[in-house]
């Protein structure tokens, strides 16, 4: 699920949303209020449910060879996903939907860019879309998804190394083991 040429995507499990209106949300870092989306880079990092924990990594322009070998696997691709498996079961579940939006009034965020941001209110393009199985999107787009008992190990590890990363609700992973 990604989006076409002058759209950019924001998934939710809600499918009534008529109009994106800015907000603050709950959890963000940011004081300033926004409606976010994603474009067609970043889109895999939100092939899961709202709530679940994902540690992210892929190769950049400064990874190391060894490094990718070593987080995705020896001939597997040049991104790796993992969730724990308690979140399983979710992932395999929910009903996801993916809301096409008109790229005009989105900008880059974060540095480097993670999403793009509105600062007004935006009207998708059409109803909602059904996101199909999570996971045979993961195995379409070539990415590796790894089932752990618990995060943080992969985390750390993954966060010292020279592969690109993002973490998402990582506030709802079990505590740390070390």
């Amino acid at each position: 699920m990604r989006p076409d040429t002058g759209q950019v995507l924001h998934f939710s499990e809600d499918p009534t949303i008529k109009k994106f209106v800015p907000h603050v949300a709950k959890t963000s870092r940011q004081t300033r209020p926004y409606v976010w989306a994603v474009g067609f880079d970043r889109c895999p990092d939100y092939w899961f449910p709202r709530h679940c924990p994902r540690a992210m990594a892929w190769k950049g322009q400064d990874t190391r060879p060894w490094d990718v070998e070593r987080f995705v696997g020896a001939g597997c691709g040049e991104r790796v996903h993992a969730i724990e498996y308690g979140w399983l079961k979710a992932m395999m579940e929910v009903r996801l939907y993916a809301y096409r939006l008109p790229a005009d009034p989105f900008v880059p965020i974060g540095q480097p860019p993670h999403a793009v941001v509105a600062e007004e209110p935006v009207v998708p393009l059409g109803p909602p879309e059904p996101v199909s199985d999570l996971i045979e999107l993961h195995e379409e787009a070539g990415i590796q998804l790894r089932v752990l008992d618990n995060l943080w190990p992969f985390w750390n590890q993954v966060t010292a190394s020279t592969m690109e990363f993002s973490g998402i609700r990582l506030r709802n992973a079990r505590r740390s083991t070390n």
